[in-house]
């Protein structure tokens, strides 16, 4: 035994004599997300995806390496995936492959922080730190260490380390210098009094957070293991399996580990409790029991605050079951109720059924959730498809995109091999209806479509609700558009891109032939409808053989050689001649009427060859000009080569916040456009005659030179009419907080247009939900262009401006649910940048809307939000590349 101060024992033992692996727990990781410098990210674009840069605590993992001579010794190691919400915590313990029995005296322990956000195959590297195994004395190091972890570098391994944990620093080393005697303390070689150990403890972790801050770099905590033996502490000493040992040590036997089978299974105990509280007994005690002030406030922050996406924990979940007959007032908190229920459990379910029916009618908006694939009880749907036939045609327009990818979640025949996945085969709908007697339109009436029956069993509900050849989601959309011939023609060209995906798998085969089974009864009714409803038939019919046509024949001017200018004369010239000519087998100077399948309210009889041209982009989308019954001429763009569906949903989103700001008296003069998918590779968009912002500052200078053009006034600011430049404030607001809480990216001035009338307005939403392939996009899509317009940040229309977006985002706020109840609703189409991670498109539109702030934290922080995005340059520089790249493109 060696003797030390304050009469303490130093116990030791010889590394050669322990046979267990090396255990390292990794801690916490302390210090400010800095991300990365704009150097790096203009190196290594793809960085401003990872987690670093876009999230404050993203997911991150360590590895450990063990290193010799800086050669890796053995394989790596990493910690288990975690999800961090405010501070990075591991708190775990890493075997690494080694035995103490095989490390060697200059052996380094290197560590590598990966940020593992987003999914993607190769990690980013956060940063690296190394440390010895070993001290200078040659003692196993024991206890914490606050190792410096280097930015975007991996530890080499070598004595001399580029990445030293602990460095000489003078920040540092009073960090460790104070490190080190808290080990003493630890190790009992300081006398312990508690009142000013307390003190000292709390003051020493203030140095250590000020220094921790002031170096702008991250510190990882490690421990090291300590050797206990007969519960006594030993440090232990390097010394090789050949040498003398003045010990002789047993070491005790490894724990065997037995897997637990139970691990995954229903807690006993829990289910117990669940039975017992939600037992059927239970009913009576609970009708009329009622909150306390505080449980009141607690369900009132459960129904009004939570967003429809936010877990309940199974404490709240137990009040809202406890208080359901008095929750059973208020509409909004439906939804929460109903995710309480345990469906599996044949009590539950009934007592929630049978107070479903006395519920408060939930809103139409609300009764979007309950059709996504959460809810799969046949009766919640059937009342969510109750709530829906209240909702008008127009606003039930607004939401059929959502409705037709709901029909994905439920129960199906599968037994029907109908499909058609081409317009060759989606002929063949047509010419088989009439042998299809499956549905008539007079079996598609809701059973008591007001409400569920009292008093009933679940078993009455299924017969009566749910049949196995019918599909209840699929009948109701089919009868209100056999009612409508607007919501006909638009449910038909849904289902019918659905019928066509391609079939990767063989869920998605047996959902492609739901859609095609579906749309055969859609037509069959239609057939077999009132004579209106056959005339709705006969229109589809033509719309399907024009649209074919149309793409036979813009293929054929495809494949034509020359410029665009050669072919846009072609194109003119094979329209000219299609009266007589048989290549495409269609008249298209005269036709119909037929009903335009982008916009059901005009009728166009045939296509103006004189006014057609071709777009400079590499798809050529055709500009065409139709003339109509009413003698106006109606202009709209037709892209063959492109998937429209996700300019499709972005432009439905906007009409919808379009719609709810007006709901609030609010007209933001917004350019909600048409456009139709009629493929997945075709389809057509509505044209609006304006300039894009780059055209103008070209050719005019600015954009009130632009306005002053057209609507010169005298008196008016800046020369131009006040209504003008009313409408272009309102404008720019409105679509710099509906592109800022849709995600959307890649914007520039190419794709920022204007009208006359001094509306602006967004086109190309290649990429949304904060996809963007332009390094460092500021959050609002604020050009310094546009501000000038408004006579900058110090004038009053700017003011005006600002007020506006904040008046709009506090009002859409308002509306989370809907939008995100029609983003869940999205999670599986086809859409890019919702497949691209499914489950985080609803949490990406979520955490924009910020519903976690009051309204007044949410005025601030879109103020800041502008602020940034005003003073932002790295948007300007790309702008002057987007410039300098279009112009060798000319």
């Amino acid at each position: 035994m060696i003797k030390v101060n304050m009469e303490s024992t130093l116990r030791y033992i010889g590394s050669s004599s322990l046979h267990q692996r090396i255990a390292i727990k990794i801690g916490t990781l302390e210090g400010e997300n800095v991300g990365y410098s704009y150097e790096k990210l203009i190196e290594q674009p793809l960085l401003k995806f990872s987690g670093m840069y876009t999230e404050k605590t993203p997911p991150l993992k360590v590895k450990l390496q063990i290193f010799d001579n800086g050669e890796p010794v053995g394989l790596s190691v990493c910690t288990s995936h975690k999800h961090f919400t405010t501070r990075w915590s591991w708190n775990e313990w890493v075997t690494l492959p080694l035995r103490f029995t095989d490390i060697s005296r200059t052996a380094v322990l290197g560590l590598t922080i990966y940020d593992c956000a987003g999914g993607r195959e190769q990690s980013t590297v956060v940063g690296g730190t190394s440390i010895s195994f070993f001290s200078t004395n040659g003692l196993f190091r024991q206890g914490l260490y606050d190792l410096k972890v280097w930015p975007q570098m991996e530890p080499d391994g070598t004595s001399n380390s580029a990445t030293p944990g602990k460095c000489s620093t003078a920040g540092v080393s009073q960090m460790q210098r104070l490190s080190k005697l808290a080990k003493k303390h630890r190790n009992g070689q300081m006398e312990k009094i508690d009142w000013l150990d307390r003190l000292t403890f709390r003051e020493l972790e203030m140095i250590n957070e000020k220094e921790k801050r002031d170096s702008q770099f991250l510190y990882l905590m490690v421990e090291f293991p300590q050797v206990f033996i007969d519960e006594k502490l030993y440090s232990v000493i390097h010394l090789e399996k050949n040498s003398s040992s003045a010990l002789t040590f047993i070491p005790k036997p490894k724990i065997v580990v037995v897997p637990d089978c139970e691990i995954h299974q229903e807690n006993l105990v829990e289910r117990k409790h669940h039975r017992l509280s939600r037992s059927a007994r239970s009913g009576t005690s609970d009708r009329d029991v009622k909150p306390n002030a505080i449980i009141r406030d607690t369900l009132n922050s459960i129904v009004y605050r939570y967003s429809s996406t936010y877990p309940l924990s199974s404490e709240e979940q137990d009040i809202i079951w406890k208080y359901r007959f008095y929750l059973s007032s208020h509409k909004k908190a439906l939804t929460k109720f109903l995710k309480c229920v345990n469906w599996e459990t044949a009590t539950e379910v009934r007592q929630a059924l049978a107070l479903l029916e006395n519920w408060s009618p939930m809103d139409v908006e609300d009764a979007l959730e309950l059709l996504n694939s959460t809810f799969r009880h046949p009766v919640v749907r059937w009342y969510a498809i109750t709530r829906l036939n209240e909702a008008s045609d127009e606003y039930l327009l607004l939401y059929l995109l959502q409705l037709v990818q709901a029909l994905k979640y439920e129960p199906f025949d599968e037994s029907s091999n109908f499909s058609a996945r081409s317009p060759t085969e989606r002929k063949e709908i047509f010419q088989s209806y009439e042998e299809s007697s499956e549905v008539q339109y007079d079996d598609l009436q809701p059973d008591n479509a007001g409400g569920i029956a009292g008093n009933t069993t679940e078993g009455d509900i299924k017969n009566r609700y749910h049949s196995s050849n019918a599909n209840n989601l699929a009948n109701f959309l089919i009868e209100r558009a056999c009612k409508n011939p607007t919501l006909a023609n638009y449910l038909y060209w849904y289902l019918s891109i659905e019928c066509e995906d391609e079939r990767s798998s063989k869920k998605d085969l047996k959902i492609s032939e739901m859609y095609s089974n579906v749309l055969r009864r859609f037509l069959n009714c239609l057939f077999k409808g009132t004579p209106e409803m056959k005339a709705t038939h006969a229109q589809l019919k033509e719309q399907q053989h024009f649209v074919d046509r149309l793409v036979t024949l813009v293929k054929i001017v495809a494949k034509e050689s020359g410029n665009r200018k050669r072919k846009t004369e072609k194109f003119q010239q094979f329209l000219a001649e299609s009266s007589t000519s048989n290549s495409t087998k269609f008249n298209f100077n005269h036709f119909g009427p037929i009903v335009f399948p982008l916009d059901p309210s005009v009728q166009i009889v045939g296509i103006a060859a004189e006014k057609v041209s071709l777009f400079k982009s590499a798809l050529m989308p055709s500009k065409l000009t139709f003339r109509t019954t009413t003698g106006k001429d109606y202009v709209a763009i037709f892209k063959h080569g492109d998937d429209l569906r996700q300019d499709q949903l972005i432009l439905q989103m906007i009409t919808l916040m379009d719609k709810l700001l007006q709901k609030e008296n609010l007209d933001l003069k917004l350019t909600p456009y048409r456009v139709l998918a009629t493929s997945s590779k075709h389809g057509f968009m509505q044209y609006i005659e304006s300039v894009t912002v780059a055209e103008v500052l070209n050719t005019e200078g600015s954009i009130h030179n632009y306005f002053r053009k057209f609507n010169p006034c005298e008196t008016g600011p800046f020369g131009i009419l006040p209504e003008i430049m009313d409408t272009y404030i309102k404008s720019c607001a409105g679509y710099c907080v509906i592109t800022y809480l849709l995600g959307i990216g890649d914007r520039h001035l190419d794709n920022l247009l204007l009208t006359s009338n001094g509306k602006l307005f967004h086109i190309d939403f290649g990429y949304i939900l904060g996809r963007d392939p332009k390094p460092m996009p500021p959050p609002m899509k604020l050009s310094k262009e546009m501000v000038e317009a408004m006579g900058g940040i110090n004038s009053e229309y700017y003011n005006t401006f600002r007020k506006l977006c904040y008046t709009a985002f506090l009002h859409l706020r308002r509306h989370a649910n809907v939008m995100l109840n029609l983003f869940g609703l999205m999670v599986d189409a086809s859409v890019p940048d919702i497949a691209l991670e499914p489950d985080k498109s609803v949490k990406k539109v979520e955490d924009n809307l910020r519903l976690d702030l009051s309204d007044e934290e949410a005025v601030q922080h879109l103020q800041n939000l502008l602020d940034i995005s005003i003073t932002a340059v790295m948007p300007a520089l790309v702008e002057q590349i987007h410039k300098l790249a279009q112009y060798w493109r000319k």
